[in-house]
C-alpha cells in the first residue's frame, strides 16, 4: 500500500504547486490489449519494459531466451506484469495474429511508418528486436507493419528499452482509457 506524499512548491508564474509523490494510477474503462514480445535483452533492458508495461497498464511481456529481470529496475511492475519466456517467438506471433492482434514490429526498415502519426489498433503486439540487432527478418515476415522512431541525431537509433517505452506511451495515447 503505498502512502500520498506531498511537497508545496512555488512555480516561475508564482502558481502554489503541491508535488505529489505516490500518486494513484488513472482509471481504465477497459483493460490494455496491448501485448509486448522481446528478443532477447539485457536485464537492464528488459527490467526498462517491464517498469513501462507497468506504468502502461500493459499486462504481459512475452520474452525469448532466458529473461532476467532487474527488480530494483522494474520495481512494483514485476508483481503485476505477466512475463512469459518463450524459446521463440515465431510460434507465439503467429498464433496471436491467429487470434486477431496486429503484429507491429518497431524496427527501422523499409516501408517503416513514422511513430509520429502511426495509429495502433486496440489488439496489438508490439515486437521488439535485441539491442545490437533490431527485429530479425523472420519476424519482420510476420509483421503486419512496421513502425521506426525518427532519430535526429547520432547514435542512429534508439536503445531498445527507450524505442519500446516510447512506442508503449504512443499506444496509450491512442487508448487513453484502455
Amino acid at each position: 500500500m503505498s502512502t500520498l506524499l506531498s511537497t508545496r512548491l512555488l512555480g516561475a508564474q508564482g502558481h502554489s504547486y503541491v508535488q505529489l509523490r505516490h500518486k494513484p494510477p488513472a482509471a481504465l474503462a477497459r483493460a490494455r490489449e496491448l501485448v509486448v514480445a522481446c528478443a532477447e535483452l539485457k536485464p537492464v533492458n528488459l527490467a526498462q519494459i517491464v517498469r513501462m508495461a507497468g506504468n502502461s497498464a500493459v499486462p504481459r511481456v512475452i520474452v525469448s531466451g532466458r529473461p532476467r529481470i532487474d527488480p530494483n529496475v522494474a520495481r512494483d511492475a514485476v508483481e503485476h506484469v505477466m512475463v512469459e519466456e518463450r524459446r521463440s517467438l515465431g510460434p507465439v506471433l503467429a498464433r496471436m495474429k491467429a487470434d486477431g492482434y496486429q503484429i507491429v514490429a518497431l524496427e527501422q526498415a523499409t516501408g517503416a511508418e513514422s511513430l509520429h502519426g502511426f495509429r495502433f489498433e486496440r489488439r496489438c503486439v508490439l515486437v521488439i528486436g535485441n539491442e545490437r540487432h533490431g527485429v530479425g527478418e523472420d519476424l519482420l515476415d510476420q509483421a503486419d507493419r512496421a513502425v521506426e522512431i525518427p532519430v535526429y541525431g547520432l547514435p542512429y537509433s534508439y536503445n531498445a528499452a527507450t524505442a519500446a517505452m516510447l512506442a508503449m506511451y504512443e499506444y496509450c495515447r491512442c487508448f487513453p482509457v484502455g
